[in-house]
This record gives C-alpha cells, sequence and structure tokens, in this order.
C-alpha cells in the first residue's frame, strides 16, 4: 500500500501578515465600550426622554398651581380707596389681574391654551337699588370674570356659573346666584361672614414634549382661593368712565 504524502503549500510574507493582523483582531479590547454604549443606547434614551416628560408635566402642575393662587391673592387685594375705608373694585382691576396672570404664564401659553375663572363668592348682607335688602347674609356666588382661548367641556368652569351680566350694578335682578358653598364636593370653599372669597379656577391643556408616546394630552386643573383683604364694597364691580371692557365669560381669547 503507497503512501500520499501531503506538503503544505509555503507560507508567504502577505500570508503572515494577514495572519497577524487577525490575531492582533482577535486579542483587541478597544472597542468594547463602544460596542456595548450601542447596544444600550436605545434605552437609555427611552429612559431619558420618559424622565424628562415626567418631569416637565410636574413643572406644569407646579406652574400653573401657583398662577392659580397668585390670582386669588392679587384679586384679593385690589381695588380703588374711596377715601372712607371702602374700596371699591372695578372693571379695570379686574382686567388688570387677569393680564398679570396671562403675562406670568407666557412660557406655557397659558391663555392660549387654557381658561381662567375668576368668582367672587359672598357671605354679606346686601342692600338693592330698588330699596329692597337681605333680611340676613347670604352666601351667593355675585360675579365671574374669564380669560383664555380654551371653551367647551373641560374648559369653562366645572362649577356653576352665573350670567355674564351678574355684579354689573347694584339691583337684584344681578346679585348672582345662592349657593351653600362652593367648589369640590370634597373641598367646598365657604366665604366667612360679611366677606368674601376670591376663587380662581384654572384649566389648561398639557401638550407633551413627545407627542403620545409616554403620556397622552390632558388638562391640568388647579383651583385656588384667597379671602378678600379690605373692606370692599359688595354692590357691585364698578366700571367708571372712561369705561373698561368687562372680561366676562362670553369671551374666548388669548
Amino acid at each position: 500500500m503507497s503512501q500520499v504524502t501531503v506538503i503544505a503549500p509555503p507560507v508567504t510574507r502577505a500570508g503572515r501578515r494577514v495572519g497577524a493582523m487577525l490575531a492582533r483582531l482577535a486579542r483587541d479590547r478597544s472597542g468594547t465600550s463602544l460596542l456595548e454604549f450601542a447596544f444600550t443606547l436605545p434605552l437609555v434614551l427611552a429612559v431619558g426622554c420618559w424622565g424628562i416628560e415626567l418631569s416637565n408635566l410636574a413643572i406644569c402642575n407646579l406652574r400653573v398651581s401657583q398662577y392659580a393662587l397668585n390670582l386669588a391673592d392679587n384679586a384679593s387685594r385690589v381695588g380703588l380707596d374711596s377715601g372712607s375705608g371702602v374700596t371699591t373694585l372695578r372693571e379695570t382691576d379686574v382686567n388688570d389681574v387677569l393680564q398679570g396672570s396671562k403675562l406670568e404664564g407666557a412660557a406655557i401659553a397659558l391663555t392660549a391654551n387654557g381658561r381662567i375663572t375668576l368668582t367672587s363668592l359672598e357671605n354679606v348682607q346686601r342692600s338693592f337699588s330698588d330699596g329692597t335688602s337681605d333680611a340676613a347674609p347670604v352666601q351667593r356666588v355675585h360675579w365671574q370674570r374669564c380669560t383664555g382661548a380654551m371653551s367647551g367641556t373641560g374648559y369653562d368652569s366645572t362649577y356653576p356659573t352665573v350670567p355674564i351680566t351678574a355684579g354689573s350694578d347694584g339691583t337684584r335682578a344681578t346679585a348672582g346666584m345662592t349657593v351653600l358653598n362652593y367648589g369640590s364636593a370634597g373641598t367646598p370653599i365657604t366665604a366667612p361672614l360679611n366677606t368674601g372669597v376670591m376663587f380662581v379656577e384654572i384649566n389648561y391643556l398639557y401638550k407633551p414634549l413627545f407627542g403620545s408616546l409616554y403620556i397622552s394630552p390632558r388638562t391640568i386643573h388647579y383651583v385656588a382661593s384667597f379671602i378678600v383683604r379690605d373692606n370692599r364694597s359688595w354692590v357691585q364691580v364698578y366700571n367708571p368712565s372712561p369705561a373698561a371692557t368687562a372680561s366676562t365669560c362670553d369671551k374666548h381669547s388669548a
């Protein structure tokens, strides 16, 4: 039986170089971190963007809450001192505090994407221009003023409302609506005896940073109230000449 001898081809210089390069490549670990980062980048981005979205939502909630508190506080202070110790609230005063909220909320387009309702809840004994008067203090939603472009369910006030003529003069017909309390059933607001409360409701459309990827658009709702700080006249919201345009709740503009 004959034997077959296999003779390997000689290794050329080029072959040795290729073999050396492959050996070095097999031992090379310099790209490990880059590969790991490439594999984890989608997860890191997803979690990071989710955190940014939640943080933005939390900040937006805080802002809307503070806007409501500031407006209620400002509305409880404004008015013209008549010199007799009684302060009269004018339409221009109401417009000023609403404009202040608009400017304060410009960073989130508060009035373009939301609706603000300012309500005067009063617990006083009223005398009317026809000579009649209340027999005892009565709690009423006397008048309301609004600003903001949004309208409809979820944006207009979610609580009882009064006609746009309410508070425009001193007649019984514009005295507003009698209520026991105001606001949410779980946290009702009641005005103290012989004074009133400025009640603010804000409904704001939150638009997510990343569309609907993490959370859907939603309405942010906050209320706030402050007791009126001075001896205010509860007859009406005055509008002396030159008359200002009242921010009644039939208007919807940013």
